[in-house]
């Protein structure tokens, strides 16, 4: 949406010069703003010794117990249930979250919680007995 809302918007602002100059501004502008999107957009990385979310990894000898929300349930972590010490990743478009308990006792973090379109995928594979560790 921001990305259709940027093209139409360069369009107006060349069109004035000529109606080519605004079509090649749009493109170039949906372009440019798509793949900066992609590129920005948070991975969510599961191995055998470590979970990296985002920026952030930890090992994974370090998690404790993985919930995962939907819905109401989701809102509410994100929102009254939030604790401020909390490590988050969090897109405001993906409502489903997974929180995922730190067990670290020189960590002040008590949990990550992230957003993800696969909250029960990410959640099996966290709770699954890790390879190789």
């Amino acid at each position: 949406m921001v990305v259709a809302g940027a093209a139409v918007a360069s369009v107006f602002t060349f069109i004035p010069i000529s109606i080519e100059a605004g079509i090649v501004a749009a493109v170039v502008v949906a372009a440019v703003l798509t793949t900066l999107l992609v590129l920005s957009t948070p991975r969510i990385r599961v191995t055998a010794a470590e979970l990296q979310v985002g920026k952030a990894q930890i090992e994974r000898r370090y998690l404790g117990d993985v919930t995962a929300f939907t819905g109401a349930d989701a809102t509410a972590q994100r929102g009254t249930e939030l604790h401020g010490r909390a490590y988050l990743c969090i897109r405001g478009w993906i409502s489903p979250v997974v929180r995922i308990t730190i067990e670290d006792a020189e960590d002040p973090t008590p949990y990550w919680l992230t957003s993800t379109r696969r909250p029960e995928q990410l959640k099996a594979a966290l709770t699954a007995p890790a390879q190789g560790v």
